[in-house]
């Protein structure tokens, strides 16, 4: 974690065994087994042929005498589910082996430039139903009609399961100017919806804000990505120069994003101290700290929902351990853990949970969630579509402290 912004090699916190198996008819070629220990430690090469790779190559034998569709077997495929499936045994939704394909996609995502539609999505906690958390302005998934709430079931012709997040992303991004064809329920009547988006190349604005009545600024952030904090520091610079005497910071449904992001947010807002730390399996740990007092003296509320996730949850949090402001909303999501980048060489990478952040005061939100100083459930109105209770709540809040 000292290297934060580089997508490096690392450890695996503890020895990963890839198995490069071979198994007659499916071409893949034996070479033995690989211990991967990361950051410059030697992989050790281990000839012995063990259970699962005996397992495997028998595997390999049925198939290639059984299975019906042998002419259209995919290697790559094989080998890229052997790497998957090892993965997945951890039982971590957050720790993932991504192919070629889904690293590039990642890294796209990530750097907060991309060809999509400009929709962003999130797991609910409970249903595990893949939820669309928000709409981009002006973004290709408006113009198709899709709102904030649908629940995707299917992307053309993939129907979502329990993939991975990033894998479904994968199905909604691809070239510039080709449609994709989105499924969604909408609504309490589970209404079946279609909407087809034509995909275009995005850099996406993570950050929108205007001045509300009374001098009261308002900052919409959609998402933690590497754009983020010059579109935040700007956004508050321009306020700041309109005369703004309160601040309302939307966080609701932010899935997160990049740790080193949010935490230079924090530091325009914070007075000189710990802003998170990290602890990893050793008990190592890491501090982000604010080396100069920034502390943001005007009222300020900060709204967050059940969707609002891990980097979301940090920004929130250190502003409630130093009560630079009140946070309004409901219970956040609980993701208080740290996931890394790991290069494997070939274009390929493995995200790692490598450990669990704390608040400045100590404390851990992983699958606890923070707790809102003022707790608000979000009620539509039917008859009025602009109507936010939630965010009426947070400037009531903000009024009485100015």
């Amino acid at each position: 974690m000292n290297d934060k912004k580089s997508f490096r090699k690392g450890a695996l916190c503890g020895a990963l065994v890839m198995l490069l198996i071979a198994a007659a008819g499916l071409g893949i070629r034996k070479t033995g087994e690989r211990y991967i220990l990361g950051d410059g430690a030697a992989a050790a090469q281990v000839s012995s042929q063990t259970q699962t790779e005996r397992k495997l190559t028998n595997l390999g034998r049925l198939i290639d005498h059984y299975y019906l569709y042998t002419d259209k077997l995919n290697n790559k495929a094989l080998q890229d589910g052997i790497y998957t499936g090892y993965v997945s045994g951890l039982g971590d939704p957050y720790t993932v082996y991504y192919d070629k394909e889904q690293t590039k996609e990642l890294l796209e995502t990530t750097s907060g430039e991309y060809s999509g539609i400009g929709a962003g999505l999130v797991t609910d906690i409970e249903t595990k139903a893949v939820t669309i958390a928000n709409i981009y302005k002006d973004s290709p998934a408006e113009e198709a009609g899709l709102k904030e709430g649908d629940i995707l079931y299917q992307v053309d012709d993939h129907v979502v399961g329990d993939e991975d997040l990033t894998e479904i992303v994968s199905w909604i991004k691809g070239k510039e100017g080709t449609d994709v064809t989105l499924h969604v329920y909408r609504g309490s009547a589970m209404e079946q919806v279609t909407c087809t988006a034509t995909r275009r190349s995005l850099k996406v604005q993570t950050v929108d804000y205007e001045m509300k009545e009374n001098q009261v600024g308002y900052i919409h952030i959609t998402e933690f990505d590497q754009v983020t904090y010059d579109q935040f520091k700007d956004a508050l610079a321009d306020l700041e120069n309109q005369g703004m005497k309160g601040l309302v910071i939307d966080l609701r449904s932010n899935p997160g994003g990049d740790l080193d992001t949010v935490v230079d947010m924090l530091k325009l807002l914070l007075p000189k101290g710990m802003v998170v730390y990290t602890e990893d399996k050793n008990g190592n740990r890491t501090e982000y700290k604010n080396e100069k007092d920034h502390e943001f003296t005007k009222p300020l509320t900060v709204l967050v929902n059940q969707y609002s996730a891990s980097a979301a949850e940090i920004f929130s949090g250190a502003i409630q351990d130093y009560k630079v402001g009140s946070i309004v909303g409901t219970t956040t999501y609980g993701k208080g853990i740290v996931q890394q980048l790991m290069d494997l060489g070939d274009g390929t990478c493995l995200k790692v949970t490598i450990a669990e952040y704390f608040l400045p005061s100590g404390r851990s939100i992983h699958k606890k969630g923070i707790k809102p100083d003022v707790e608000v459930e979000y009620k539509a109105d039917p008859g009025n579509a602009a109507a936010d209770n939630q965010l009426d709540e947070a400037l009531e809040v903000l009024q009485g402290k100015m």
